[in-house]
Protein backbone atom coordinates (compact mmCIF):
# COMPACT_ATOMS: atom_id res chain seq x y z
CA UNK A 1 0.00 0.00 0.00
CA UNK A 2 1.61 3.27 -1.02
CA UNK A 3 2.09 6.21 1.34
CA UNK A 4 -1.02 8.56 1.50
CA UNK A 5 -0.07 11.18 3.93
CA UNK A 6 0.74 13.39 0.65
CA UNK A 7 -2.78 14.15 0.26
CA UNK A 8 -2.63 15.72 3.58
CA UNK A 9 -0.38 18.15 2.21
CA UNK A 10 -1.94 22.00 1.52
CA UNK A 11 -1.83 21.72 -2.44
CA UNK A 12 -5.22 19.65 -1.67
CA UNK A 13 -8.53 19.95 -0.98
CA UNK A 14 -10.73 17.41 0.92
CA UNK A 15 -12.88 16.73 -2.45
CA UNK A 16 -8.98 15.52 -3.93
CA UNK A 17 -8.51 13.01 -1.29
CA UNK A 18 -11.75 11.65 -1.40
CA UNK A 19 -11.73 11.36 -5.04
CA UNK A 20 -8.06 9.59 -5.24
CA UNK A 21 -9.61 7.09 -1.93
CA UNK A 22 -12.55 6.32 -4.70
CA UNK A 23 -10.22 5.85 -7.96
CA UNK A 24 -7.85 3.34 -5.87
CA UNK A 25 -10.54 0.97 -4.75
CA UNK A 26 -12.29 1.06 -8.23
CA UNK A 27 -9.39 0.29 -10.12
CA UNK A 28 -8.38 -2.30 -7.71
CA UNK A 29 -11.29 -4.10 -8.72
CA UNK A 30 -11.82 -2.96 -12.17
CA UNK A 31 -8.17 -2.58 -13.79
CA UNK A 32 -5.63 -4.85 -14.52
CA UNK A 33 -2.39 -4.40 -15.65
CA UNK A 34 -2.46 -7.35 -18.12
CA UNK A 35 -3.73 -6.02 -21.70
CA UNK A 36 -3.36 -9.28 -23.63
CA UNK A 37 -1.70 -9.04 -27.33
CA UNK A 38 -4.55 -6.82 -28.90
CA UNK A 39 -3.78 -3.14 -27.41
CA UNK A 40 -5.95 -1.15 -29.25
CA UNK A 41 -8.61 -3.60 -28.16
CA UNK A 42 -7.54 -3.11 -24.72
CA UNK A 43 -7.64 0.58 -24.94
CA UNK A 44 -10.88 0.94 -26.83
CA UNK A 45 -11.94 -1.26 -23.86
CA UNK A 46 -10.45 0.82 -21.18
CA UNK A 47 -11.59 4.06 -22.64
CA UNK A 48 -15.17 2.80 -22.64
CA UNK A 49 -14.65 0.98 -18.91
CA UNK A 50 -13.64 4.69 -17.85
CA UNK A 51 -16.26 6.57 -19.14
CA UNK A 52 -18.61 4.48 -17.79
CA UNK A 53 -17.64 4.97 -14.59
CA UNK A 54 -17.42 8.93 -14.70
CA UNK A 55 -13.85 9.12 -14.39
CA UNK A 56 -13.04 10.50 -17.84
CA UNK A 57 -15.72 13.25 -16.86
CA UNK A 58 -12.63 14.95 -14.89
CA UNK A 59 -10.22 14.91 -18.71
CA UNK A 60 -12.49 17.42 -20.08
CA UNK A 61 -14.65 21.22 -19.28
CA UNK A 62 -13.78 22.52 -16.36
CA UNK A 63 -9.94 21.36 -16.13
CA UNK A 64 -8.76 20.66 -12.39
CA UNK A 65 -5.28 19.83 -13.06
CA UNK A 66 -4.96 18.36 -9.36
CA UNK A 67 -7.55 15.88 -10.27
CA UNK A 68 -6.02 14.87 -13.70
CA UNK A 69 -2.55 14.26 -11.76
CA UNK A 70 -4.23 12.15 -9.03
CA UNK A 71 -5.84 10.15 -11.70
CA UNK A 72 -2.97 9.61 -13.56
CA UNK A 73 -1.01 8.73 -10.61
CA UNK A 74 -3.57 6.44 -9.03
CA UNK A 75 -4.28 4.39 -12.60
CA UNK A 76 -0.61 4.32 -13.42
CA UNK A 77 -0.12 2.40 -10.02
CA UNK A 78 -2.66 0.06 -11.04
CA UNK A 79 -1.91 -0.01 -15.09
CA UNK A 80 0.04 1.84 -17.43
CA UNK A 81 -2.05 1.45 -20.27
CA UNK A 82 -5.21 2.41 -17.92
CA UNK A 83 -3.23 5.45 -17.29
CA UNK A 84 -2.90 6.05 -21.25
CA UNK A 85 -6.24 5.57 -22.20
CA UNK A 86 -7.30 8.54 -19.63
CA UNK A 87 -4.45 10.94 -20.63
CA UNK A 88 -4.91 10.44 -24.51
CA UNK A 89 -8.68 11.50 -23.72
CA UNK A 90 -7.97 14.86 -21.92
CA UNK A 91 -4.79 15.36 -23.82
CA UNK A 92 -6.51 14.75 -27.26
CA UNK A 93 -9.22 16.63 -26.45
CA UNK A 94 -8.36 19.57 -23.60
CA UNK A 95 -7.84 22.04 -26.67
CA UNK A 96 -11.14 21.89 -27.19
CA UNK A 97 -12.50 22.22 -23.52
CA UNK A 98 -9.84 25.27 -23.75
CA UNK A 99 -10.48 27.04 -27.12
CA UNK A 100 -13.32 25.38 -28.51
CA UNK A 101 -16.73 26.94 -28.98
CA UNK A 102 -19.92 25.92 -28.27
CA UNK A 103 -20.92 23.88 -31.20
CA UNK A 104 -17.43 21.91 -30.69
CA UNK A 105 -17.47 21.49 -27.36
CA UNK A 106 -21.13 20.66 -27.39
CA UNK A 107 -20.54 17.71 -30.39
CA UNK A 108 -16.89 16.00 -29.00
CA UNK A 109 -16.40 16.67 -25.75
CA UNK A 110 -19.67 14.43 -23.97
CA UNK A 111 -18.36 11.30 -26.09
CA UNK A 112 -15.23 11.70 -24.63
CA UNK A 113 -16.24 11.91 -21.49
CA UNK A 114 -18.38 8.72 -22.15
CA UNK A 115 -16.10 7.14 -23.55
CA UNK A 116 -18.02 6.65 -26.87
CA UNK A 117 -15.08 8.69 -29.02
CA UNK A 118 -11.36 8.45 -28.66
CA UNK A 119 -9.38 11.59 -28.68
CA UNK A 120 -5.94 12.61 -30.02
CA UNK A 121 -3.47 15.00 -30.11
CA UNK A 122 -1.51 15.36 -33.53
CA UNK A 123 1.50 17.71 -33.20
CA UNK A 124 4.59 15.93 -33.58
CA UNK A 125 5.93 15.88 -36.91
CA UNK A 126 9.30 13.66 -38.36
CA UNK A 127 11.30 16.96 -38.17
CA UNK A 128 9.54 18.88 -35.92
CA UNK A 129 9.21 17.15 -32.47
CA UNK A 130 9.66 19.55 -29.40
CA UNK A 131 10.67 22.24 -31.80
CA UNK A 132 7.15 23.12 -32.59
CA UNK A 133 8.28 26.21 -34.70
CA UNK A 134 9.58 23.84 -37.46
CA UNK A 135 6.59 22.44 -38.47
CA UNK A 136 5.69 21.90 -42.37
CA UNK A 137 2.06 20.15 -42.26
CA UNK A 138 0.13 22.98 -43.88
CA UNK A 139 -3.14 24.10 -43.63
CA UNK A 140 -4.72 26.54 -46.98
CA UNK A 141 -7.53 28.43 -46.65
CA UNK A 142 -10.07 27.74 -49.31
CA UNK A 143 -13.46 29.10 -49.19
CA UNK A 144 -15.20 27.56 -46.13
CA UNK A 145 -12.60 25.14 -45.59
CA UNK A 146 -8.71 24.34 -44.74
CA UNK A 147 -7.19 22.34 -47.09
CA UNK A 148 -4.12 19.96 -44.97
CA UNK A 149 -1.01 18.40 -46.54
CA UNK A 150 1.75 16.69 -44.51
CA UNK A 151 2.61 14.18 -42.04
CA UNK A 152 2.31 13.83 -37.96
CA UNK A 153 4.20 11.22 -36.34
CA UNK A 154 4.26 9.33 -32.96
CA UNK A 155 1.06 10.45 -32.31
CA UNK A 156 -0.95 8.40 -29.44
CA UNK A 157 -4.17 7.22 -30.47
CA UNK A 158 -3.20 6.88 -33.53
CA UNK A 159 -5.21 4.39 -35.68
CA UNK A 160 -8.16 4.06 -32.97
CA UNK A 161 -8.61 7.91 -33.00
CA UNK A 162 -11.98 9.22 -33.80
CA UNK A 163 -10.71 12.80 -33.95
CA UNK A 164 -7.54 14.16 -34.17
CA UNK A 165 -6.41 17.67 -32.64
CA UNK A 166 -3.66 19.22 -35.40
CA UNK A 167 -1.38 21.70 -35.64
CA UNK A 168 -1.10 22.90 -38.69
CA UNK A 169 1.01 25.98 -40.60
CA UNK A 170 -1.43 28.52 -41.66
CA UNK A 171 1.17 30.94 -42.42
CA UNK A 172 0.18 34.30 -40.68
CA UNK A 173 3.42 35.07 -39.53
CA UNK A 174 7.01 33.32 -39.56
CA UNK A 175 7.34 30.30 -36.70
CA UNK A 176 5.32 29.61 -34.21
CA UNK A 177 3.12 32.70 -35.01
CA UNK A 178 1.77 31.31 -37.69
CA UNK A 179 0.32 27.84 -36.67
CA UNK A 180 -3.52 26.83 -36.39
CA UNK A 181 -5.34 24.09 -34.80
CA UNK A 182 -7.85 22.29 -35.91
CA UNK A 183 -10.13 19.18 -35.09
CA UNK A 184 -9.93 16.74 -37.85
CA UNK A 185 -12.20 13.14 -37.36
CA UNK A 186 -10.81 9.87 -38.69
CA UNK A 187 -12.95 9.54 -41.48
CA UNK A 188 -12.08 12.60 -42.95
CA UNK A 189 -11.29 12.07 -46.49
CA UNK A 190 -7.66 13.18 -46.96
CA UNK A 191 -6.36 11.72 -43.70
CA UNK A 192 -5.05 8.18 -43.76
CA UNK A 193 -2.81 5.88 -41.64
CA UNK A 194 0.74 6.01 -42.80
CA UNK A 195 1.75 3.56 -40.28
CA UNK A 196 1.67 2.00 -37.23
CA UNK A 197 4.26 1.97 -34.57
CA UNK A 198 5.24 -0.45 -31.81
CA UNK A 199 6.57 0.69 -28.84
CA UNK A 200 8.81 -1.27 -26.14
CA UNK A 201 5.39 -0.60 -23.73
CA UNK A 202 2.63 -1.11 -25.82
CA UNK A 203 0.38 1.90 -26.61
CA UNK A 204 -1.50 2.96 -30.09
CA UNK A 205 0.86 4.72 -31.76
CA UNK A 206 0.85 5.63 -35.67
CA UNK A 207 2.29 8.23 -37.93
CA UNK A 208 -0.79 10.08 -40.34
CA UNK A 209 -0.65 11.56 -43.70
CA UNK A 210 -2.91 14.36 -44.87
CA UNK A 211 -3.61 14.50 -48.60
CA UNK A 212 -5.72 17.35 -49.61
CA UNK A 213 -7.60 17.05 -46.83
CA UNK A 214 -10.64 19.38 -46.03
CA UNK A 215 -11.49 20.70 -43.02
CA UNK A 216 -14.69 23.02 -42.04
CA UNK A 217 -13.51 26.87 -40.97
CA UNK A 218 -15.53 25.46 -38.23
CA UNK A 219 -13.31 22.47 -36.63
CA UNK A 220 -10.53 25.76 -36.11
CA UNK A 221 -9.84 25.81 -32.52
CA UNK A 222 -9.04 30.02 -32.06
CA UNK A 223 -8.05 32.24 -34.20
CA UNK A 224 -5.78 32.08 -36.85
CA UNK A 225 -2.19 31.72 -36.09
CA UNK A 226 -3.28 31.11 -32.43
CA UNK A 227 -2.27 27.57 -32.66
CA UNK A 228 1.05 27.82 -30.58
CA UNK A 229 -0.96 28.95 -27.68
CA UNK A 230 -3.06 26.30 -28.25
CA UNK A 231 -0.57 23.71 -28.29
CA UNK A 232 1.39 24.93 -25.02
CA UNK A 233 -1.54 25.88 -23.14
CA UNK A 234 -2.68 22.23 -23.63
CA UNK A 235 1.27 21.28 -22.78
CA UNK A 236 1.38 22.98 -19.49
CA UNK A 237 -2.16 20.93 -18.02
CA UNK A 238 -0.45 17.89 -19.33
CA UNK A 239 3.09 17.86 -18.88
CA UNK A 240 2.44 18.50 -14.92
CA UNK A 241 0.16 15.09 -15.47
CA UNK A 242 2.93 12.98 -16.98
CA UNK A 243 4.82 14.14 -14.13
CA UNK A 244 1.97 12.45 -11.81
CA UNK A 245 1.85 9.43 -14.18
CA UNK A 246 6.02 8.99 -13.67
CA UNK A 247 5.10 9.09 -9.47
CA UNK A 248 2.23 6.61 -9.84
CA UNK A 249 4.72 4.25 -11.63
CA UNK A 250 7.56 5.07 -8.83
CA UNK A 251 5.35 4.38 -5.89
CA UNK A 252 3.94 1.03 -7.45
CA UNK A 253 7.90 -0.05 -8.08
CA UNK A 254 8.79 1.36 -4.32
CA UNK A 255 6.35 -0.61 -2.98
CA UNK A 256 7.61 -4.32 -4.33
CA UNK A 257 10.56 -2.80 -3.44
CA UNK A 258 10.17 -2.81 -0.32
CA UNK A 259 7.85 -5.93 -0.15
CA UNK A 260 10.45 -8.15 -1.32
CA UNK A 261 13.15 -6.19 0.83
CA UNK A 262 11.26 -7.11 4.24
CA UNK A 263 10.27 -10.88 2.68
CA UNK A 264 13.88 -11.84 0.91
CA UNK A 265 15.55 -14.37 3.36
CA UNK A 266 19.15 -13.48 2.39
CA UNK A 267 22.46 -14.95 4.92
CA UNK A 268 20.45 -15.67 7.63
CA UNK A 269 18.01 -12.01 7.31
CA UNK A 270 16.22 -10.09 4.90
CA UNK A 271 17.42 -8.26 2.52
CA UNK A 272 15.99 -5.03 4.05
CA UNK A 273 18.62 -5.71 7.17
CA UNK A 274 21.18 -5.08 5.10
CA UNK A 275 22.53 -1.20 4.99
CA UNK A 276 22.84 -1.20 1.56
CA UNK A 277 19.36 -1.69 1.26
CA UNK A 278 18.37 0.78 3.52
CA UNK A 279 20.17 3.73 1.97
CA UNK A 280 18.27 2.54 -1.53
CA UNK A 281 15.16 2.75 0.01
CA UNK A 282 15.66 6.19 1.34
CA UNK A 283 16.98 7.43 -1.50
CA UNK A 284 14.24 6.08 -3.80
CA UNK A 285 11.46 7.56 -0.97
CA UNK A 286 13.30 11.06 -0.60
CA UNK A 287 12.82 11.27 -4.92
CA UNK A 288 9.51 10.30 -4.77
CA UNK A 289 8.51 13.30 -2.11
CA UNK A 290 10.73 15.53 -3.73
CA UNK A 291 9.12 14.83 -7.10
CA UNK A 292 5.89 15.25 -5.69
CA UNK A 293 6.21 18.56 -4.15
CA UNK A 294 7.30 19.62 -7.36
CA UNK A 295 4.02 18.34 -9.56
CA UNK A 296 1.33 18.88 -6.96
CA UNK A 297 2.96 22.87 -6.42
CA UNK A 298 2.77 23.18 -10.68
CA UNK A 299 -0.53 21.75 -10.63
CA UNK A 300 -2.29 23.94 -7.93
CA UNK A 301 -0.62 27.05 -9.34
CA UNK A 302 -2.01 26.84 -12.57
CA UNK A 303 -5.53 25.69 -11.16
CA UNK A 304 -5.14 28.96 -9.11
CA UNK A 305 -4.57 30.55 -12.13
CA UNK A 306 -0.89 30.78 -12.48
CA UNK A 307 1.52 30.67 -15.50
CA UNK A 308 3.40 27.20 -14.89
CA UNK A 309 5.44 27.37 -17.73
CA UNK A 310 8.76 26.76 -15.32
CA UNK A 311 6.57 24.34 -12.91
CA UNK A 312 5.43 22.09 -14.79
CA UNK A 313 8.88 21.84 -16.66
CA UNK A 314 10.97 21.38 -13.60
CA UNK A 315 8.01 18.56 -12.18
CA UNK A 316 8.15 16.76 -15.72
CA UNK A 317 11.55 16.42 -15.77
CA UNK A 318 12.38 15.66 -11.82
CA UNK A 319 9.09 13.36 -11.73
CA UNK A 320 10.35 10.73 -15.00
CA UNK A 321 14.21 11.06 -13.88
CA UNK A 322 14.01 10.23 -10.51
CA UNK A 323 10.80 7.42 -10.97
CA UNK A 324 13.55 5.87 -13.61
CA UNK A 325 16.22 5.92 -10.87
CA UNK A 326 13.82 4.07 -8.44
CA UNK A 327 12.67 1.76 -10.55
CA UNK A 328 15.72 1.14 -11.87
CA UNK A 329 16.87 0.13 -8.00
CA UNK A 330 14.16 -2.19 -7.94
CA UNK A 331 15.11 -4.24 -10.79
CA UNK A 332 18.12 -4.28 -9.38
CA UNK A 333 17.03 -5.24 -5.75
CA UNK A 334 14.79 -8.39 -7.37
CA UNK A 335 18.05 -9.54 -8.94
CA UNK A 336 16.80 -12.17 -11.48
CA UNK A 337 13.31 -11.79 -11.02
CA UNK A 338 13.20 -7.84 -11.78
CA UNK A 339 14.13 -8.81 -15.71
CA UNK A 340 11.45 -11.52 -16.21
CA UNK A 341 9.24 -10.57 -18.73
CA UNK A 342 5.96 -9.65 -17.38
CA UNK A 343 6.94 -8.93 -13.41
CA UNK A 344 5.88 -5.78 -12.37
CA UNK A 345 8.89 -3.88 -11.83
CA UNK A 346 9.95 -5.34 -15.41
CA UNK A 347 6.79 -4.18 -17.08
CA UNK A 348 7.63 -0.89 -15.09
CA UNK A 349 10.62 -0.54 -15.89
CA UNK A 350 9.40 -0.57 -20.32
CA UNK A 351 6.52 1.35 -18.98
CA UNK A 352 8.65 4.99 -17.44
CA UNK A 353 11.15 5.08 -20.32
CA UNK A 354 9.19 6.65 -22.92
CA UNK A 355 8.10 9.42 -20.26
CA UNK A 356 11.40 10.88 -20.38
CA UNK A 357 10.86 12.08 -23.78
CA UNK A 358 7.35 12.32 -24.88
CA UNK A 359 5.59 15.80 -24.41
CA UNK A 360 9.11 17.34 -24.28
CA UNK A 361 12.67 15.17 -23.41
CA UNK A 362 14.57 15.78 -20.17
CA UNK A 363 16.59 18.03 -22.16
CA UNK A 364 13.97 20.32 -23.69
CA UNK A 365 12.29 20.72 -20.27
CA UNK A 366 16.09 22.00 -19.09
CA UNK A 367 15.92 24.56 -22.19
CA UNK A 368 12.56 25.53 -20.83
CA UNK A 369 13.16 26.27 -17.27
CA UNK A 370 16.05 28.62 -18.41
CA UNK A 371 14.87 29.87 -20.71
CA UNK A 372 11.95 31.19 -18.75
CA UNK A 373 15.09 31.82 -15.68
CA UNK A 374 16.82 34.36 -18.18
CA UNK A 375 13.10 35.64 -19.26
CA UNK A 376 12.73 36.74 -15.79
CA UNK A 377 16.42 37.73 -14.49
CA UNK A 378 17.00 41.70 -13.79
CA UNK A 379 19.14 43.06 -16.38
CA UNK A 380 22.51 43.33 -15.28
CA UNK A 381 23.69 46.96 -14.36
CA UNK A 382 26.07 48.78 -16.89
Amino acid sequence: MSDKTYLEWPFFEPRHAALERELDAWAGQHIHASHGADVDAACRALVRQLGAAGWLEHAVGEIDTRAICLIRETLARHAGLADFAFAMQGLGSCAISLFGGAANRAAYLPAVARGEAIAAFALSEPQAGSDVAALACAARLDGDEYVLDGEKTWISNGGIADFYVVFARTGEAPGARGISAFIVDADTPGLEIAERIALIAPHPLARLRFNNCRVPVGKRLGEPGQGFKVAMATLDVFRTSVAAAALGFARRAFDEALRHATGRKMFGQTLADFQLTQAKLAQMATGIDAAALLTYRAAWRRDRGGKVTKEAAMAKMTATETAQQVIDAAVQMFGGLGVVSGHPVECLYREIRALRIYEGATEVQQLIIARELLRDAPAAPE
